[in-house]
């Protein structure tokens, strides 16, 4: 009805307008509130890293608060040697987990950037992976307390994350004496990382239902985090566990700063990783900070449903004030239509009197209307009369013309394969000619070699055994002339007994055609490899069947570009019951194929994808074969070859279909 559409039309521009306002809306919104959460969690990182960094200055104040000591500059004038048993009873004292002093004399253990510092008198505060061995060093207690079972999965990693620091202590002299050595394990570690957090994430900073992180990684493994294992009921925590594959290839391997959502063992979260690093500037580790994605997703979903139900009701009650105005506005319009839709069921109906004023547009819209009505009405009447006598007419010429049509096409097509077949007759006559001519020339030389060869075997008598093998070879070679010459004149012969369709066992004639294309294909880099199997004898016009093998055999070495593998195999023609009805012949080649939009016209007459082909060869083939009661089919694969199968019945045919035909015509 033009109400509603009205309605739509009116409604429409508020509709995209709003939808407009919502996208951009959302755009802003999330890219600000996406862009905070980034900003926000690089801000806890780098306020996590400064609390690292802080934490290593107070583990070094506090081993240099030891170095100044009076009891440490006592011990050390007074009593040197109970020093180093003096320094490890310490630990404790300062609230660090090992401390320990080497001599000068031990410089070597550490690296050469260490060594450079400590004699340049540098104190030093690092970050360090040790072994199990390394940390009973450093600590008898220490390798217990790194030990951390690998969540999912079986073992345990002994290894350990430490923070030390290094001060050098000189004598007198301005020599190097005494090295302390100090740090805290960070392990295992879980009142560091809570102390981190508490500093990074301060109370009502979050959304609500979130929880701020802080983790320490040593490698791709959690040492000490404060991420729970099960982020629903925060309980438990995640240490043992690795960090996602793709923040390790951004942070541990390419040694990025990783800013974005990860996930964190079992939930999203805005995620920040920063790589740990030690004294020599290798990856050993990660720093992370981070807090649940999803309450802030929450939150933000909330706002749009609101969003949207703000709008739903804005569009409900701008579509009602349209509905109520348009409605009285419309209703000579909506008669006028259902009289238009009566009339289209073919109803007879006018508008008539619409309660309007004699010079509304409306009323004098709908009188013009009525009259156009009966117009059309009687219009109507003329042209059914008319078209009903245009139709008697049209009818009896379109039947004439089918049939004349038909017929004619009949007619151009066998017009059509006769032509083809007297092309090739033509082209197969001219070549009879030449090889028979070609095929004589080659076998009076022959003769005359024939001839010598055996009168030197005459003359030499007893002394042919010296030269025994050439004479072999020479006759060999002479019988290897002769049958080529008698395949090139069996093949080139036409007419009288050659042309009768007689019994014939299939592969005597495939090996007859493997001759003449061996013969043809000799500077060619092609292998044939032959498999005849048939058993059934087949009844064929020997002279034509030969022309065919030969035809399709030389299809295939054009198509591998005369290089490659061409495999011909004969095998007995079984139907369903596994009777032998006949034979069939196999070849294939390993060229370039055929074109799947060329599969149904390679046995056109005059077809053919060869600059220098006719483009007769196949069609002239399956004439044959069809001419007898067989078939020829075609299976190709593009870039790996094509395969023709002949299937040759053990009884030929009576009579050429072509023939009939065109005997029918004339």
């Amino acid at each position: 009805m033009v109400r509603y559409r009205l309605l739509i039309l009116t409604s429409t521009p508020i509709i995209i307008t709003l939808l407009a306002l919502i996208a951009l809306t959302m755009y802003w919104t999330v890219m600000y509130t996406w862009q905070s959460a980034l900003m926000n969690v690089r801000a806890d990182l780098a306020v996590a890293h400064h609390s690292m960094e802080l934490l290593q200055r107070e583990q070094r104040m506090r081993l240099m608060a030891l170095t100044e000591s009076y009891d440490f500059q006592h011990t050390m004038r007074k009593h040197e040697g109970d020093l180093i048993d003096w320094v490890k009873q310490q630990t404790g004292h300062y609230d660090l987990d090992f401390v320990v002093i080497h001599p000068a004399s031990e410089l070597g253990a550490f690296s050469k950037e260490n060594r450079q510092l400590l004699m340049a008198g540098k104190e030093q505060t690092f970050f360090q992976t040790l072994e199990a061995y390394q940390l009973a060093t450093l600590n008898p207690d220490l390798p217990a307390r790194a030990q951390i079972p690998l969540l999912n999965e079986k073992g345990i990693v002994s290894q350990g994350l430490i923070s030390r620091s290094l001060i050098p202590i000189f004598n007198k002299q301005g020599q190097l004496q005494w090295i302390v050595d100090g740090g805290m394990l960070l392990n295992n570690s879980t009142s560091l990382v809570d102390r981190i957090r508490d500093l990074v994430y301060a109370s009502d900073t979050l959304p609500a239902g979130s929880i701020g992180t802080v983790t320490l990684f040593m490698n791709d493994i959690r040492v000490s985090t404060n991420v729970p294992l099960d982020s629903k009921r925060l309980n438990g925590r995640a240490i043992g566990t690795r960090v996602s594959q793709d923040v390790n290839d951004a942070v541990l391997v390419r040694g990025e700063h990783w800013v974005d959502r990860a996930f964190v063992y079992d939930d999203w979260y805005v995620s920040a990783y920063e790589p740990l690093k030690n004294k020599d500037g290798e990856i050993i580790g990660m720093l992370y900070t981070g807090y649940l994605e999803w309450p802030m997703i929450k939150i933000y979903l909330t706002n749009i449903v609101e969003l949207g139900f703000g709008i739903v009701a804005v569009l409900l009650l701008s579509g009602v004030i349209v509905y109520r105005g348009a409605r009285d506005l419309f209703r000579p319009i909506e008669k006028m239509h259902q009289v238009v839709s009566a009339v289209q069921l073919g109803l007879d109906r006018r508008i008539g009197c619409m309660n309007l004023t004699d010079g509304h547009e409306l009323q004098i819209l709908g009188r013009q209307f009525d009259t156009m009505l009966d117009q059309l009405h009687q219009r109507n009447e003329a042209i059914k009369l008319a078209s009903l006598e245009l139709e008697d007419k049209v009818r009896d010429r379109t039947l004439s013309l089918h049939e004349k049509t038909h017929e004619l096409e009949q007619h151009i097509k066998l017009l059509n394969q006769a032509r083809t077949r007297l092309v090739s007759s033509e082209k197969l006559a001219a070549l009879g000619e030449l090889t028979a001519g070609i095929a004589h020339e080659i076998n009076n030389p022959t003769a005359v070699i024939l001839g010598n060869v055996e009168l030197l075997q005459f003359e030499l008598g007893d002394e042919t055994e010296r030269v025994r093998e050439e004479l072999d070879a020479i006759h060999e070679q002479i019988d290897r002339i002769r049958n080529i010459t008698r395949s090139l004149l069996q093949y080139s012969r036409q007419g009288g007994v050659q042309d009768e369709v007689t019994w014939q066992h299939l592969n005597p004639l495939v090996e007859e055609s493997l001759t003449l294309v061996r013969t043809g294909t000799k500077k060619m880099d092609v292998e044939i490899h032959a498999e005849l199997n048939a058993r059934c004898c087949v009844e064929v016009n020997r002279h034509q069947l030969l022309q065919v093998l030969v035809n399709l055999q030389m299809n295939g070495v054009h198509a591998m570009d005369d290089a490659g593998v061409l495999e011909v195999k004969t095998e007995d023609w079984l139907d369903n019951d596994g009777q032998a009805i006949g034979a069939k012949v196999i070849i294939a080649d390993h060229g370039c194929g055929i074109p799947a939009e060329n599969i149904q016209r390679i046995f056109d007459p005059f077809f053919t994808t060869r600059r220098s082909g006719t483009g007769l060869g196949l069609s002239v083939s399956q004439g044959i074969i069809t001419g007898i009661g067989g078939e020829i089919s075609v299976t190709s694969t593009q870039d790996e070859g094509a395969t023709f199968t002949i299937f040759l019945p053990e009884k030929a045919s009576s009579g050429s279909k072509l023939t009939l035909e065109l005997e029918s015509i004339c």
